[in-house]
């Protein structure tokens, strides 16, 4: 993008903004997405009131300095008087009052997260004029008062709570349910009220010049962007701090005047499901913040065609128009003036993950868009919502039954959640960061509150509809929600909530459980259950991901079960086998420590021989469930004490012994033989004693010095695989030998190894493929990986240890103590155990491949740690060359769609 010389654009400018943003992302990041979608309708032709657009850089200009960049006022002041020639209108004139509004618009969609203020430009005269123009003095005043209260909150710093009061007290009075019914003579005395509100409040009287309100509002709005609840957003986001935002001053259109006027929100097709129908709210004479509030209960958006025919039907035909041109569902946001519909806004729409899934694959079926633009449109997240436990069927029907259904709303975000319920947005992000689950309740949510919402598993609204506040965040972030729980009063001063049906009182900290899908809120926790991936629309664009991506997607699984629940969810093969998990299976880990005590070469023997059977029943499971694909084995890892007791439990039941026998306790012959065991486990967890034990006795190390061990596993692989083959299962056994540094270590354990598996082929007559391979776990083993490979078959990159070893620290004591303050301070921008170290790690890696690949064309590599599940490392893996990456059987599906998005990138080798 050219550097921008102009900082204000007219909406019919669009041909001016291209020719120093020529490419329509630039445009959104010079005139934020709300602006450059208004541009791009008034260029199509669309009824879009005239308007002007500040520019995302007049806002940097403007925070670096704290003051307007030069030329800027006069730019605004041009914009103005164009506005006025075009819609014949004034600024501040009673006699023919032009009004506009005042809209942040970033680049990236912030749903109520930064400053709106509407109505500008009237004053006592201004109003009196619009009355006596209009006819209708109540319109003029509530135009007023609006003006005065969203004003005083957003420019002033003004706190909402004293115009609500004010507002209550004048219904109450006059016997009213909503704003809309009180008279023109209460909305003249209430702005008056306001005002005195806002002078005491705010140390200085609201602006009574047009100019200076509006000159205010922009300065506010650039402000906005710094605001708590913008940041709090937009780190969930992902959203860059250094973007900025728009302005959009827009001429006002009115949806307050009278039964004829209206306005709504509305997607284009439903967002929670993804069903092909228009979804939102309206509300007759009313303006655009009463929709999205709660304070009215709107009306679904079907129902405008019995209210006001012909602007529902030009609303349906410019939906289908914009969706088809965008090729993009659309959230849109339109006023009806006296019967003449206004478009204010359109933007791609928030959905939940099942919509965002059905709606791909609909849109690719439809041929607005490529199955490659359908599979890039999910995300990763979205696919993981699917592996999320859902509500046990059996549990909430147990539930039902019991009377524990409280209440039911509207279902705008699906999920199970369970928590304590919390009223206010502090107290709920404090909770969570103590690790409490909370469900945040409130009346209606407002912007303030998106880090109360972000740090709570769901969220509950006793008011608003489809396209709340609250229901908008919710999709965005994935939380479940139910809104507009008429059932439920919420009193948040209080901190309760009663069941108007019931009276039956919920307080801060009850248990509840929300089921975003159904909309039912329940008392206490109910159980959840795996769900199943049967999702018809999830399954298509799961294969489609297929077929884009060049990683091969394999499964971390250590028992038979494992493995075939990561077949059904789409793996081709075993990359991590963790033999070790086995032996602490209870029949066996008394087994491996009479191993481990053993002097006697017989004693070891004959627990070896109890062993093997049993090691080899579970090769068998793994591989008939992995039919056909290959299953890689890594022998056993952790340094023998892991299978003993702590030291200090061994001590204190020594010492408990040893005093119980010295008391002469009756059962002293059992007493003297467990005594006898703790001490020699006690020798023996002294004699096994390291330092550091995660740089020790472990892996290769431990096969060499206890060679006969890792002797019986590959003797129980081997039976398993000739076995299984003689059955007709096909077998690809992969011995991965863990932890090598030196090639030296790798040829010795090999050799005396693949021998055994030649012995075992030749007992019993049978021959099946097999490789022995190894990790990379160390970073010698990466730098001398071309020395490695050649008595490696294979690579897996065992990332955590990889990890560890190059950054030199332990993950369970950084994770639990330092990690934490090095990313609050920004020392690391990520988790290097939870997403990979591209420039350390990552360089490492590359080079492993690189090497191993010079000595070995066709080098096998893959990533086995629990790197191999997270989208960011996949892409990395895509990038340097990996053919595998093996993960939880539960990440597979995210896995699949992630390796896709690497390969549709256009890079990697």
């Amino acid at each position: 993008m050219k550097t921008n010389t102009r900082w204000v654009y007219g909406l019919h400018e669009l041909k001016q903004v291209k020719r120093v943003a020529p490419k329509w992302d630039d445009v959104k990041g010079l005139l934020g997405g709300k602006g450059a979608n208004l541009a791009e309708m008034t260029r199509l032709g669309f009824p879009v009131p005239p308007g002007f657009t500040v520019t995302t850089e007049a806002c940097r200009a403007f925070l670096k300095k704290d003051s307007m960049p030069r030329k800027f006022w006069a730019e605004v002041d041009a914009a103005m008087r164009a506005l006025e020639v075009k819609t014949g209108k004034k600024f501040g004139d009673p006699k023919a009052p032009l009004l506009v509004s005042c809209r942040s618009g970033a680049k990236f969609s912030m749903p109520g997260m930064m400053d709106t203020v509407l109505n500008l430009g009237l004053t006592p005269e201004v109003t009196r004029g619009l009355a006596a123009l209009t006819g209708d003095a109540r319109f003029a005043w509530d135009s007023a008062r609006r003006l005065v209260q969203m004003f005083g909150t957003v420019v002033m710093d003004v706190a909402d709570e004293p115009f609500e009061a004010v507002l209550t007290e004048a219904r109450a009075k006059r016997g009213v349910k909503n704003d809309a019914d009180l008279p023109a003579e209460d909305l003249e005395a209430i702005t008056a009220r306001f005002k005195e509100i806002v002078a005491k409040e705010a140390g200085r009287p609201f602006p009574e010049s047009p100019e200076e309100q509006l000159h205010l509002a922009i300065e506010a709005v650039f402000r906005s962007w710094k605001g708590k609840r913008a940041i709090d957003y937009r780190k969930a986001a992902g959203i860059s701090d250094d973007l900025g935002t728009a302005v959009n001053i827009v001429t006002m259109v009115f949806g307050n005047l009278g039964s004829d006027s209206a306005t709504g929100v509305a997607t284009t097709r439903n967002v929670s499901t993804g069903e092909k129908v228009m979804e939102g709210d309206f509300l007759i004479n009313a303006q655009g913040e009463d929709v999205v509030a709660g304070t009215r209960e709107t009306r679904p958006i079907a129902e405008l065609a019995k209210e006001l025919p012909a602007a529902a039907k030009e609303l349906a035909r410019i939906a289908q128009a914009l969706e088809d041109h965008y090729k993009e569902v659309q959230d849109i946001e339109f006023t009806v003036e006296r019967g003449t519909l206004w478009m204010l806004q359109t933007r791609d729409a928030k959905r939940t993950a099942r919509a965002a899934v059905r709606l791909a694959v609909e849109f690719a079926k439809e041929k607005r868009i490529t199955r490659e633009e359908a599979v890039r449109r999910v995300k990763p997240d979205h696919v993981d919502f699917y592996l999320h436990p859902q509500f046990d069927p059996a549990a909430v029907k147990q539930a039902r039954a019991e009377g524990r259904l409280v209440a039911t709303g509207l279902n705008v975000s699906p999920g199970a959640a369970t928590g304590r319920l919390v009223f206010d947005a502090d107290t709920a992000e404090r909770l969570a960061k103590e690790k409490n689950e909370v469900i945040m309740i409130r009346a209606e949510t407002k912007p303030d509150d998106v880090h109360g919402m972000l740090a709570s598993k769901g969220i509950i609204t006793s008011r608003g509809g489809r396209t709340s506040h609250a229901a908008l965040v919710a999709r965005q972030f994935g939380k479940p929600a139910v809104v507009g729980v008429m059932a439920l009063e919420v009193d948040e001063a209080k901190r309760e909530a009663v069941v108007t049906r019931t009276k039956a009182v919920l307080k801060e900290g009850d248990e509840v459980s929300l089921d975003g899908t159904t909309g039912e809120i329940f008392l206490g926790k109910l159980e959840t259950k795996q769900p199943a991936l049967d999702d018809p629309w999830l399954l298509e664009l799961l294969g489609w991901a297929d077929s884009f991506r060049k990683l091969s997607v394999i499964a971390n699984a250590d028992y038979p079960r494992d493995a075939i629940r990561a077949r059904e969810l789409g793996a081709e093969g075993i990359g991590l086998c963790r033999t070790e998990h086995m032996f602490f299976e209870v029949d066996r880990l008394p087994l491996v420590q009479k191993l481990i005590l053993a002097k006697e070469r017989s004693v070891r023997d004959e627990v070896l021989a109890q062993l093997l059977p049993l090691q080899r029943a579970d090769f068998d499971g793994l591989f008939r469930a992995m039919n056909g694909l290959p299953v890689t084995i890594r022998l056993i890892d952790p340094p023998l004490h892991e299978f003993l007791p702590r030291r200090e439990t061994l001590i204190r039941e020594v010492t408990d012994l040893e005093t119980r026998l010295e008391l002469n306790a009756p059962d002293r012959p059992g007493l003297e033989a467990k005594l006898a065991l703790k001490q020699r486990m006690l020798l023996a967890v002294d004699s096994l004693h390291e330092e550091n034990p995660m740089l020790g006795l472990r892996g290769v190390r431990l096969g060499i010095h206890m060679p006969e061990l890792v002797m019986m596993q590959v003797r129980a692989i081997f039976e398993a695989a000739c076995a299984c083959a003689r059955d007709g299962v096909k077998v690809m056994p992969k011995v991965m030998i863990p932890l090598i540094a030196h090639t030296n270590e790798l040829k010795v354990e090999r050799t005396m190894l693949e021998a055994v598996a030649r012995q075992v082929m030749e007992e019993l007559k049978t021959k099946v493929r097999y490789q022995f391979g190894t990790m990379i776990e160390i970073p010698r083993a990466a730098l001398t990986a071309d020395q490695i490979a050649i008595d490696a078959q294979f690579f897996s990159f065992g990332t955590n240890d990889l990890t560890q070893t190059t950054f030199g620290i332990s993950r369970d004591d950084a994770e639990t103590g330092f990690l934490s303050e090095y990313l609050q301070k920004g020392i690391l921008a990520e988790n290097p155990f939870a997403t990979l170290d591209e420039p350390g790690v990552g360089q490492l890696m590359e080079l492993a491949v690189r090497l191993g690949r010079r000595t070995r064309k066709e080098l096998a590599v893959g990533i086995c740690g629990e790197h191999g599940g997270d989208p960011k490392s996949i892409d990395l893996c895509h990038r340097i060359g990996l053919n595998s990456v093996s993960c939880s059987p539960y990440r597979v599906p995210v896995a699949r769609l992630a390796a896709a998005h690497a390969a549709l990138s256009g890079k990697g080798k």
